[in-house]
């Protein structure tokens, strides 16, 4: 590598300012110009320039003091590419990095594999840099993985480098399930990195790894259809608000009542169809089929982006009266009821917030007294109250459920009254007949 070397003295350009000093060197046979500065020079009758006379004010350069500055920048200029090129040098010596699979590994599940942006989102936060700032509030993501595995080669990744990862991460308390899911990650990335198409790896270092045992999933719970109507009626009524104390006009207090009457009808609409909150958040007025009772559930809303559900597949879905009268009640609400339109939206017709609907439903379940679910388990409870009914297969249809061992968690979520006289007519004791 040449030594970097000023190819001729500073000259000057003419600017809208005024003359400007320029410097012009070459590293490795590449010409380089950088702007040195305000000249302190004047036209000399014959186009060219001359110093001017006097001490240079404002920070104007003389010739001698631009050449100066110019031989500053070649020493700043050759140092920084220097450092530049050594570390381009230690990478190809490393390899490509963790790192890099990782990035390009996301870019191929939002491209070629479509994946949910929920799912691109979440798994951004797993692989986010130590201190990148959340998307809200104030704090930043600890960047576990990264500052773990993220330099590291992936040609040189040993199965003991992803163990004791994971180790740390049962070190510092984190639940089995959330080491399981780094776990996976790291797995999908280097499956990726063993396509002939990508980096044609040899091996996966995360399959000899162990799974960290998951505790069982929680007994579903679920409301029955009369605490759905108790949660719908506390919603109505706004005993879910949070109470302010400024004045509220008349034209507010309108806005908020719809507002809490649509809650009310969510509610009853997602316990009485199973749609999961993203389904119901993408459902537009023409997937509403009153007349024959039905809904056509063929998107939802994932990170805010509307897209195809999660099985991919659409389905139909029929009403039941209750489910039928909550819709009919939001087709009477005189706007935003379009074929378009959503069917559940703000007061400017856009989709609802999931992560506010969330904390709503919350307090709307306190205000009625009812014990603490998750808004899901309105769609567990449609799922285990219709399988008290119905044959696995329609069931599964009905929740759009992709593999029936997802079903089988409702068949058997609450005893059916009948079970108790099945069981006492199955362990009847006879009485010995009379001889």
């Amino acid at each position: 590598m040449s030594t970097p070397q000023p190819t001729s003295r500073p000259y000057i350009r003419e600017r809208a300012s005024g003359p400007h000093w320029y410097g012009k060197w070459s590293r490795n046979g590449r010409p380089v110009v950088r702007g040195l500065g305000k000249a302190w020079a004047e036209p000399d009758g014959v186009g060219g320039w001359k110093r001017r006379r006097g001490t240079p004010v404002g920070g104007a350069l003389t010739e001698a003091q631009a050449y100066a500055r110019m031989t500053e920048l070649v020493t700043e200029h050759d140092a920084e590419l220097a450092r530049v090129e050594q570390d381009a040098d230690e990478r190809a010596k490393r390899g490509v990095t963790f790192r890099a699979l990782v990035r390009d590994w996301l870019v191929y599940l939002g491209t070629e594999k479509g994946a949910k942006p929920s799912t691109l989102v979440d798994y951004g936060w797993m692989t986010a840099e130590p201190g990148t700032p959340h998307r809200r509030g104030t704090g930043s993501c600890p960047g576990l993985l990264m500052a773990a595995l993220g330099d590291r080669s992936i040609t040189a990744m040993s199965t003991r480098d992803v163990s004791e990862f994971l180790r740390s991460l049962d070190a510092q308390g984190c639940k089995p399930r959330t080491v399981n899911r780094f776990r996976q990650l790291i797995s999908a990335a280097f499956n990726y990195g063993m396509r002939e198409d990508t980096y044609a790896l040899t091996s996966n270092p995360a399959t000899g790894t162990t799974k960290r045992r998951e505790p069982p999933p929680a007994v579903l719970d679920f409301y029955e259809p009369e605490e759905v109507e108790e949660l719908a009626r506390a919603a109505a009524l706004g005993a879910h608000r949070i109470v302010g104390t400024a004045a509220i006009g008349p034209d507010e207090l309108e806005a908020r009542r719809r507002e809490d009457e649509q809650d009310a009808q969510l509610y009853r609409v997602a316990a009485y169809t199973g749609l999961r909150l993203g389904e119901l958040l993408a459902l537009h007025w023409e997937d509403v089929d009153l007349t024959n009772r039905r809904l056509i559930v063929h998107r939802a809303l994932s990170a805010g982006l509307e897209g195809p559900t999660k099985s991919w597949q659409a389905r139909f879905i029929p009403l039941a009266d209750n489910a039928a009268d909550a819709l009919e009640a939001l087709a009477d609400r005189g706007d935003f009821t379009a074929p378009a339109d959503y069917v559940f939206c703000n007061r400017f017709g856009r989709p609802l917030n999931g992560t506010a609907l969330r904390r709503r439903f919350k307090r709307a379940a306190q205000a009625a007294g009812l014990r603490f679910l998750r808004f899901h388990g309105l769609r567990h409870g449609a799922g285990s109250l219709v399988a008290r009914q119905a044959d696995p297969r329609w069931v599964q249809g009905f929740l759009g459920h992709s593999k029936m061992s997802t079903t089988e968690r409702y068949l058997h979520a609450k005893a059916r009254p009948e079970d108790v006289e099945r069981l006492n007519r199955a362990f009847a004791v006879r009485e010995p007949s009379a001889q």
